[in-house]
């Protein structure tokens, strides 16, 4: 045949792609068939099948105003937990409060201490702000006049914007201070 040999080195490249093309796909559909043999069916087991309740379960106690258990979202913290709860109860000892920054784990107890004395007794914090004058005379370290200065301090300054101000303003003794902080909030 005339120019047979023109027309083999025309069809010689493209019959040897369709080979390489139908090689290529027959390969993967039985490499695929094999992996899909090896790997088991996934059991009917029911308890995978249920989805875990969302959040965590945290229980809040001590000197907070509602104590239970919460739900609280995953990546929480501990004051969102302590918020759930209603935030700090008037007694609670601010020195002595858990890590505010940490992160919440499921089935954690998140523990606010009580502002305590040295007897044992729980020790109630009057606020500097809210404190009528006989609340105020109360507090350790605390005289009738200076309960006064406090009360008259609050009605011509809009109140206190630290327990420290008693000190620097009013003219308390240092040593007064370090006593009646412990009794006061604001």
């Amino acid at each position: 045949m005339p120019g047979g040999k023109r027309f083999l080195l025309l069809l010689a490249p493209i019959t040897l792609a369709a080979g390489l093309v139908a090689g290529v796909y027959v390969y993967r559909n039985v490499a695929t068939a094999a992996v899909t043999s090896l790997s088991p069916a996934p059991a009917g087991n029911p308890a995978l099948e249920v989805p875990p309740q969302p959040g965590l379960l945290v229980h809040v106690v001590g000197a907070v105003e509602n104590p239970g258990l919460y739900r609280l979202p995953r990546g929480d913290r501990v004051f969102d937990a302590i918020a759930a709860a209603g935030g700090f109860s008037a007694d609670a000892d601010m020195s002595r409060l858990p890590n505010l920054a940490g992160r919440l784990k499921d089935g954690e107890q998140v523990k606010v201490p009580f502002a305590r004395t040295a007897s044992g007794t729980v020790v109630t914090r009057t606020n500097l702000n809210l404190g009528t004058l006989e609340e105020l005379e109360a507090v350790p370290g605390f005289s009738e006049a200076l309960a006064r200065e406090c009360l008259d301090y609050r009605v011509n300054f809009g109140g206190f914007q630290n327990t420290r101000e008693l000190v620097d303003v009013l003219g308390m003794s240092e040593t007064d201070y370090i006593v009646a902080r412990r009794y006061l909030t604001l």
